[in-house]
């Protein structure tokens, strides 16, 4: 069969890319090897935060006396009934992805795409035709191999999701989102963690202030990071992990029932016919234009095996700009220096835009504008006063970088990612009215502080 596009892959750039191109009155078909929505929606994103809010709600319980409210009996989390709920919400996102597809007339096939030949694409023997090919496949855990991963002692994130019951104690390797998510969740189910981290800081590419925040945070939930730290070798035996590490106090070996592995992801890009074609790859990530398209007319690939941020709506951009210029349309540039970011551990953290130590690094003139959420109404009444909103403007007064910890800020980063695209000043921040109590007034609070005309401070 003859298709204008075919999409191989249906996470949230390739579903998002098939959708797109059937709005634009293309002849559509994805192509997909497991469940629709990819990672994220099944394996991903959105499991993981319902897990987050499983782990929200029963500390909540725990410190329901702090509120005025008396829980009589002792309040247990039940992991079989949290990932039981997990599953559920993952279920209904894919469900709800196999409905988009039917409602824009767009065909699924079921099975391991592959290219075949330039317009031709292998579907587990099946050889479908397209004009264009859009590259969507997504990425996996990488493994190391001083940490082998063998599902039970030794697991990825997708395990962890579903592991049969909660252990009495988890090693952390890498305190990125994942890593991070993963230790906040199950240090509030009762798990002692120890986070173990190569750079410097946890969550290296997060501002040095909030991850500073943060470790206090990870402390309060007892428990441990240890920064400047390598992982030598994990071995198993009598049920239990001996991790050797090497970090400030010299070597040392921890011991654990669970390792979980967070150490970044790596392309899939194997075995789908890049190398039979010549399609220019460097280390694993497929080489691009501006538009996307491969060394190979008609060939396209866009998020996570291209360069730039591994991140869901990084790879919906990308969709939607690689499919209108596919379709003879003048889309404007992904802009990859306004990429909101998002981390949901308790608290939150939200960040667009340079870190203070990237504008010294880059010799920019700055200033800064704080606010912390001790000084807001809302976040006292809500009892969540950890944390703080940093904005950096630049010598012309524009927002270049916003970097906020507390509860909710991840609801909050629209604002300021909007107003860095547009260039917004500190004095528009400021003098544009937010509601209260909120905790968005921090934002307006920051930019007050940035001017030397702050309120509530």
């Amino acid at each position: 069969m003859k298709y204008d596009i075919i999409v191989i892959g249906s996470g949230p750039g390739g579903y998002v890319a098939a959708i797109r191109a059937s709005q634009l009155g293309k002849k559509v078909a994805i192509v997909e090897k497991a469940e629709l929505g990819g990672v994220c929606l099944n394996w991903g994103c959105i499991p993981t935060k319902a897990l987050l809010k499983s782990a929200q709600v029963y500390t909540y319980c725990k410190n329901a006396a702090h509120y005025g409210v008396g829980i009589e009996g002792e309040v247990t989390p039940d992991w079989e009934k949290i990932v039981a709920r997990s599953r559920t919400v993952a279920e209904t996102m894919s469900k709800g992805v196999a409905f988009l597809m039917k409602k824009n007339n767009i065909d699924v096939i079921n099975g391991f795409g592959r290219i075949a030949a330039q317009g031709k694409v292998d579907v587990d023997g099946t050889i479908y035709e397209a004009d264009a090919i859009i590259l969507a496949t997504g990425a996996h855990p990488r493994q190391m191999p001083f940490m082998e991963v063998d599902g039970k002692h030794v697991i990825t994130s997708k395990q962890a999701l579903v592991m049969e019951r909660l252990p009495q104690s988890m090693v952390v390797v890498g305190s990125g989102a994942i890593g991070s998510e993963f230790a906040c969740l199950f240090a509030q189910l009762g798990v002692k963690v120890t986070v173990v981290e190569y750079m410097p800081q946890m969550m290296p590419l997060e501002d040095e202030e909030v991850a500073k925040t943060m470790e206090r945070s990870f402390r309060k939930l007892r428990a441990t990071v240890l920064t400047s730290t390598t992982v030598k070798n994990v071995t198993v035996a009598d049920d239990m992990c001996h991790i050797e590490i090497e970090g400030k106090k010299g070597a040392e070996t921890l011991t654990a029932e669970v390792v979980l592995s967070a150490v970044g992801i790596k392309s899939n890009i194997e075995n789908i016919g890049l190398e039979e074609l010549g399609i220019a790859i460097e280390r694993d990530k497929v080489l691009v234009d501006n538009h996307y398209k491969t060394s190979i007319d008609g060939i396209y690939a866009i998020g996570d095996i291209v360069a730039g941020p591994a991140l869901a709506h990084v790879a919906s951009a990308e969709a939607i700009h690689c499919v209108e210029h596919i379709c003879g349309l003048e889309p404007n540039a992904v802009d990859y220096s306004t990429i909101p970011s998002c981390v949901f551990t308790s608290p939150e953290v939200a960040s667009v835009g340079i870190t203070e130590q990237q504008a010294r690094d880059k010799g920019i003139e700055y200033k800064v504008g704080r606010f912390p959420f001790t000084a807001s109404g809302k976040a006292t009444a809500a009892g969540d006063r950890d944390g703080f909103v940093k904005l950096i403007f630049d010598a012309d007064d524009k927002l270049i970088g916003a970097h906020m910890v507390g509860a909710t800020v991840t609801e909050m980063l629209g604002e300021p990612t909007l107003a860095k695209a547009l260039g917004t000043t500190a004095h528009t921040l400021a003098r544009t009215i937010h509601s209260h109590p909120t905790m968005h007034e921090g934002i307006m609070e920051a930019a007050e502080a940035a001017m030397g005309a702050a309120i509530h401070l």
